[in-house]
């Protein structure tokens, strides 16, 4: 993994202690490199610092090529993959789903410096949280300090395949909490068992374990959510440059704890196809409010995203070849107080987009 970057002051305070109390330190991938931390003065070091990462849309891409392209991303610059977890697709347009832990398996074998963090598993109704956790033991086997268990309460859109009802979102947040319980007991090693409001675990034992659990990062966008990422959680995962959750998160015990967050974007030789490419693609970028988490199917998806321009999508993903809307977009993030963004490239030219970042981006974020 890259060394963090001072990029922007955001305080004035010195930064957290790097542990996370009550449970020890905080794992190597989160922390900045020996000698990065020798080369920031005592007047820096109120400064965040921002890892870009690359994110692995599994809505896009086939398993294969999610796998060529975490090594690429490595080879480029990005420091880790953020890889989506979905069983659909959001739009018939983006054509894939693959089933994460196997591509995870494969990225394992193809990097070497790269991190992978799950954006993110709903570990409460499509899978039981005990299957979860060995799947996230499994790779962080596979990933020895650099596999991190991105978890949020998921969306109708993939849950509602095995026919159970859709849960409101506070008994989501109710179910994920336990799920956590529930994942952390089993990646002790011991006989477990577990009967909770929402769980029963019967004389689970996982064997397979990494020598340290992978850490949970909780996906968040509105305030009880961060409350329950800094409560339950070791990092939080967001999809907006929002400083208001992050001051939610850190008052309820996040402070220190890692941010992570993810940009969209769509680069292009010009911007007349890059916006067209991104309304295409991802029009769903430009639906607000609480549909992403309650329509069931695809198709449901392009119905809301009927009327849908794309001067309406470039409003929040930042389209063509101009490095200064990239930066500028980027900049948000770290204004708000992300120490971790991950770059989504819609579409399927990603060897353009890699070669723009490598050349235009990166080297302004080391």
């Amino acid at each position: 993994m890259l060394p963090y970057v001072p990029v922007v002051l955001l305080r004035s305070e010195s930064p957290a202690d790097e542990t996370d109390e009550g449970r020890g330190p905080l794992p190597a991938c989160f922390l900045p490199s020996a000698s990065s931390r020798s080369r920031i003065s005592n007047a820096e070091q109120a400064i965040i610092m921002v890892e870009l990462g690359y994110k692995l849309s599994s809505e896009e891409h086939t398993p294969n090529y999610l796998i060529t392209y975490a090594r690429r991303a490595e080879e480029v610059g990005f420091g880790f993959g953020m890889i989506s977890d979905h069983y659909h697709p959001w739009v018939d347009k983006q054509g894939q789903s693959p089933f994460v832990w196997s591509v995870i398996g494969g990225i394992s074998q193809v990097t070497s410096r790269f991190s992978v963090v799950t954006g993110v598993t709903c570990p409460t109704v499509r899978i039981h949280p005990a299957i979860v956790a060995q799947a996230a033991a499994t790779s962080a086997m596979l990933l020895p300090g650099r596999f991190m268990l991105g978890v949020g309460t998921g969306e109708n859109l993939n849950e509602h395949i095995l026919g159970t009802t859709w849960p409101s979102a506070a008994v989501r947040r109710e179910m994920l909490e336990e799920a956590i319980q529930v994942m952390r007991a089993l990646w002790k090693g011991e006989d477990t068992s577990h009967r909770g409001c929402h769980y029963t675990v019967e004389n689970a034992r996982i064997y397979s374990l990494p020598k340290q659990p992978p850490p949970i990062f909780v996906a968040a966008s509105g305030e009880k959510a961060a409350e329950l990422a800094a409560r339950a959680g070791d990092g939080l995962v967001a999809t907006a440059p929002n400083k208001e959750l992050i001051e939610t998160f850190e008052q309820g015990g996040g402070k220190g704890k890692p941010r992570y967050a993810e940009l969209t974007v769509c680069w292009a030789a010009d911007e007349v196809s890059a916006k067209k490419t991104a309304r295409e693609v991802w029009p769903i970028s430009a639906l607000g409010g609480e549909l992403s988490q309650e329509l069931p199917l695809p198709r449901h998806f392009e119905q809301a995203a009927e009327t849908v321009r794309e001067e309406d999508v470039a409003k929040t993903v930042p389209c063509g070849p101009d490095p200064e809307k990239h930066r500028a977009a980027l900049q948000k993030y770290v204004d708000a107080g992300f120490d971790h963004v991950a770059i989504h490239q819609v579409g399927p030219d990603q060897e353009g987009f890699f070669r723009f970042y490598e050349k235009e981006i990166l080297p302004k974020f080391r």
